[in-house]
């Protein structure tokens, strides 16, 4: 008997979305870490210098779909715990604690991401980027129009 593979449709991309958010949460939650304040970390950390709040609070929103309030929340944690810090009066930048926390748990992620992704043809992981980078922008040009028929109504 041969089985095929699933076709992709939300609930195999639902399931592929959580199952490896349960990995990064299960290293993060080691650290005493969220999936949201890793998200929020991650972009101070790639980031030249200091960020702009409400340049990191579009950057969470965007990413995590929440409220801005919601983000503003993180990033009061993020500071509250000493891993972002004020940056003159509009600004934070990643402390070296939140560059530490950043870097381990990157590095107890990478080998898990490894295993998951090896053996997998390059041609297949290059179709799979170009398909669901399409649903991502698909996906949240109907958020915006939901959310402005919503703000309208």
């Amino acid at each position: 008997m041969t089985t095929t593979s699933p076709r992709l449709d939300p609930r195999v991309l639902a399931l592929a979305h959580y199952a490896s958010r349960a990995l990064l949460e299960h290293v993060l939650a080691r650290h005493g870490a969220t999936f949201q304040q890793s998200v929020t970390l991650r972009v101070a950390a790639v980031a030249e210098g200091p960020v702009e709040r409400e340049h990191l609070i579009g950057q969470v929103t965007g990413s995590l779909k929440c409220a801005p309030q919601e983000a503003r929340s993180v990033i009061d944690e993020l500071v509250g715990a000493g891993l972002l810090a004020p940056e003159g009066p509009s600004a934070v930048r990643i402390t070296d604690a939140g560059r530490a926390l950043h870097t381990t748990t990157s590095a107890e992620t990478a080998p898990v991401s490894a295993r998951i992704y090896a053996g997998l043809p390059e041609e297949d992981l290059a179709v799979a980027g170009r398909v669901l980078t399409l649903i991502t922008e698909r996906a949240n040009r109907e958020l915006t129009a939901l959310t402005r028929e919503a703000g309208a109504g």
